[in-house]
């Protein structure tokens, strides 16, 4: 919409002007025909035909008063037929309010009385003065309109005072038929007045019909602003008594600029003024900056003072502008305008399915920007205003009934990123240099795009708030995100209400990518940094990942997600492996679904990365762990816990396959140390004493200390045991200076080996130093191993090749 509407302005000024003119030339034939009739000045030969010293005068009045006067200086009777024939004519029109004095001078007029015409020998010269002071001989006129006493000198003072605003016209061949009422010129029709001069080939006046023609070739070259306006017809008709004006062909040149219409019908008030213009079979506006503007039909309305008012084009209108980079096209079958005071366009209305389509290309020292969108909507509304040129500029557009806006964008040779924005109701502000500033829709408001690195983000909510912040201009630099469909950079964004954002990464061969989708309240956007801030109840969830918390923060470069207060999080399994071509699960083993609680959290995507902080507790059926900071990782399928604080120190509880001592319930092992690592695929977890020095592992019968701690799984999908649905510990291996204590008893060693399954401890040493067990009643024993039965108290000793068996009676 750079170029306005208002240009039409010029056509429709310039066919203005065109219809003073030809109405001059119709006042002054139509009152020669009406008034001018040969027969009737020579029938009176009385009072109203006087002899003077430079000729004759006629003077012909109505009611007291004079209409006109004819003077010639010689009448001469010619002897062919009964010809007359007038020298050096002149005829003066008066006003009916004496508000003009109007004059038509040749060198001789033919009268032939029997054919009924008269034909002017010659040229003629015409002029046709402005509504200004009145004679004092005019009809009706009142004494403060009287100049003087004599009616030459009021006709002189008239004319002069009058003579700044007249137009002036010069033919030839003018020829008048007395039955038909036609006037004809066949020859050059120039007229000139203070607003420009032009010419036609031919013209005709139809007295009956009060229809002026101006028959070919019209043309008129006048100035507006200062600026010239040529004017250019094929065929143009005056209708005396309905003040319109038919134009055929007609094209209006201006300041590099054309505009064109097949046919128009221009109405004009009794001053001349233009009421309104109908134009059809096809209207074209090209202005000189690139815009051009197609309609097959238009109604434009104007003021007292020529300038439009109220515009209506339809039929499939069609808006072009290249300017610089920018190229922008848009069409609607209907477009309602409206126009300021000052006449320039402050409204326009589109409806009837609109489309609007903009591709711009901006250059910079890095690589060129390439950007188009398309929008569509039913209906479309914009807002101009005046900027620092006195020109009109958009200030606003709004779609409503549904609105889609579709983009792309490509950054040199890199690939495009398609966009997608869509709403019930869409409003558009603009800046400076009609820049896209702001944006706002409302009622299933989504927005979708592709980033660079081919992730595709879609976002929806009930309200979308954006505001932009202009291209840099050539050689400059930005650090905000170029906007998919726009030629700006997004600055922020809000959304709200039912927000849901959705980002689906570049498929990879061989892989089928998980992707990731968040609710909540409200997401803001920032540009700088691309960064998404969902809170009021965010969600996200993550291939098998279902995260909560007070707020959560979405990177849109990476696809990373940080996460605070009140973090919960579940972990279901997809059922999929990560070589299976999806990433997998993993939490403690187990089939179902884990739950981890936190402070804080952050997924790394597309790494498949949780990281948990702050009290973390993650859980799946009866194993769990809880540590400062756990980190899940289901490319690797691996869980890590790490605490340097010995008053947190990281705890796992697992369950294993054998029973409680003396009890039918599960056995339940838990330990507790500085950090721990586990494998789902090797189906093991390591706990190490790290910054905590040691490892404590605890049983329903032991208790051991040790600089670390191994526990193996028993494999996926065994189902020999009870509760095989569940994770449960096979074997758990303690090293490192063991020192374990049951039932008062109180082991030393280097390992230390449980089985759940049959509920043995084994302890061994080094080869220089043997595994040492100390009993209250006893005293101390060793050996190469060191076997506790925790299921009947027993005490295998092994070594020397021979076994012994110690049975002990201390009581519990």
């Amino acid at each position: 919409m750079r170029f306005t509407i208002e240009r039409l302005r010029t056509l429709v000024l310039a066919a203005g002007v065109l219809l003073v003119v030809a109405l001059a030339v119709f006042l002054a034939i139509g009152k020669w025909k009406r008034h001018f009739n040969i027969n009737e000045v020579l029938k009176p030969l009385g009072s109203n035909l006087q002899k003077e010293s430079n000729g004759w005068t006629y003077t012909h009045g109505a009611r007291g008063h004079t209409l006109y006067k004819i003077h010639a200086s010689k009448l001469e009777q010619l002897k062919l037929g009964n010809r007359v024939l007038l020298h050096d004519v002149k005829i003066e029109l008066y006003g009916e309010d004496g508000s003009r004095v109007d004059r038509i001078e040749g060198s001789e007029f033919e009268w032939d009385p029997d054919a009924g015409a008269a034909k002017a020998r010659g040229p003629v010269e015409i002029t046709l003065m402005r509504p200004g002071v009145a004679p004092a001989i005019a009809p009706k006129a009142t004494p403060a309109q009287v100049l003087a006493d004599k009616p030459k000198s009021a006709l002189t003072a008239a004319a002069k005072t009058a003579a700044s605003g007249a137009i002036h016209v010069k033919t030839s061949g003018l020829s008048f038929d007395r039955d038909s009422g036609i006037a004809t010129a066949t020859g050059r029709v120039d007229f000139s007045m203070a607003q420009g001069a032009g010419s036609s080939m031919g013209a005709s006046y139809d007295s009956g019909q009060g229809l002026l023609v101006l028959d070919h070739a019209v043309e008129l070259e006048t100035r507006r602003g200062g600026e010239p306006v040529q004017l250019h017809a094929q065929h143009a008709e005056f209708e005396r008594d309905a003040q319109t004006c038919r134009l055929r062909t007609a094209t209006a040149d201006y300041r590099g600029g054309e505009a064109t219409a097949a046919e128009a019908k221009v109405l004009f008030r009794e001053d001349g003024s233009a009421v309104r213009l109908d134009a059809t079979s096809g209207f074209t506006l090209v202005t000189a900056n690139g815009g051009k503007l197609v309609a097959p039909a238009g109604q434009m309305d104007f003021t007292e003072r020529n300038l439009p008012r109220h515009g209506r084009l339809q039929g499939g209108v069609t808006m072009e502008s290249v300017r610089g980079g920018q190229h922008v096209r848009a069409t609607a079958p209907v477009v309602e305008l409206e126009f300021s005071a000052k006449g320039l366009l402050r409204y326009a209305h589109l409806e009837t399915g609109v489309q609007m389509r903009t591709d711009e290309q901006t250059e910079s020292q890095s690589e060129p920007l390439r950007v188009s969108r398309d929008w569509r909507s039913p209906l479309a509304d914009v807002e101009f205003r005046e900027n620092a040129k006195g020109q009109a500029e958009p200030a606003s557009i709004h779609g409503t009934q549904g609105v889609v806006v579709t983009g792309e964008s490509q950054r040199g040779k890199g690939a495009v990123q398609p966009s997608r924005l869509a709403a019930d109701e869409l409003t558009g502000q603009f800046g400076t240099g009609s820049a896209l500033t702001a944006m706002t829709g409302i009622g299933h408001a989504a927005m979708e795009q592709t980033t660079a690195t081919g992730t595709r983000e879609l976002t929806s909510g009930d309200r979308l708030d954006a505001h932009f912040a202009a291209a840099p201009a050539a050689g400059g630099k930005s650090a905000l995100k170029a906007v998919p469909g726009a030629a700006s950079q997004i600055q922020s964004a809000t959304v709200e209400g039912h927000v849901v954002l959705l980002e689906v990464p570049a498929a990879k061969p061989g892989q089928q990518q998980t992707p990731m989708r968040a609710t909540a309240g409200k997401a803001v956007y920032e540009g700088a940094g691309e960064w998404l801030h969902l809170t009021l109840s965010p969600r996200v969830e993550d291939g098998g990942l279902q995260l909560t918390a007070d707020k959560i923060d979405v990177s849109q470069a990476s696809g990373d997600a940080f996460a605070h207060g009140n973090v919960k999080a579940s972990w279901v399994s997809t059922g999929e492996t990560a070589k299976g071509g999806q990433q997998g699960t993993v939490a403690l083993g187990g089939q179902g679904p884990a739950h981890v609680v936190a402070a804080e959290a952050e997924l790394r995507q597309p790494a498949g990365e949780a990281t948990f902080k702050g009290q973390a507790r993650l859980w799946q059926q009866a194993n769990s762990v809880a540590a400062p900071l756990i980190i899940l990782d289901r490319t690797r399928q691996t869980l890590t816990a790490r605490s340097a604080d010995p008053a947190e120190p990281v705890r796992a509880v697992l369950l294993s396959t054998g029973t409680a001592a003396k009890s039918t319930a599960p056995a339940v092992i838990r330990v507790r140390g500085g950090d721990l690592k586990y494998s789902d695929a090797e189906r093991k977890a390591v706990m190490h004493g790290g910054a905590l020095g040691t490892v404590v592992a605890e049983t329903g019968a032991a208790t051991s200390v040790s600089n670390e701690v191994d526990l193996q799984l028993l494999p996926a999908g065994n189902h020999a045991a009870r509760d095989a649905g569940q994770a449960q510990v096979d074997r758990m291996t303690a090293r490192g200076r063991v020192v374990i204590t049951s039932e008062g008893r109180r082991g030393t060693g280097e390992q230390l080996v449980y089985s759940g399954e049959t509920g043995e401890y084994v302890l061994t040493g080094t080869a220089t130093t043997l595994p040492r067990m100390t009993d209250p009643a006893r005293g101390s024993v060793t050996g190469e191993a060191l076997i506790f039965h925790s299921r009947d108290d027993s005490v295998s000793i092994e070594g020397g090749g021979r076994k012994t068996t110690t049975e002990t009676t201390a009581p519990r």
